[in-house]
């Protein structure tokens, strides 16, 4: 049974968006591996809140990151 952790600032996804995340992350599984194993298989998006992350031992929140996507 695969289990799919993914992690995400929170806020970050709304509900359409986790839904689609986890409706291609499934089909992905599912084409790598067998479709017998979609009923069988568990994503879990997990919100990390602002400041809870880190890169370089600098805490970043949201915003930094959309910052650093939009150039």
């Amino acid at each position: 049974m695969p289990l799919i952790t993914v992690k995400v600032f929170e806020n970050e996804l709304d509900e359409a968006q986790s839904r689609a995340l986890i409706e291609k992350i499934t089909d992905s599984v599912t084409s790598v591996t067998s479709e017998k194993l979609r009923d069988a298989t568990w994503v879990m998006i997990e919100e990390i809140k602002d400041k809870h992350w880190a890169i370089g031992g600098n805490a970043l929140a949201l915003d930094d990151v959309k910052k650093m996507i939009s150039g």
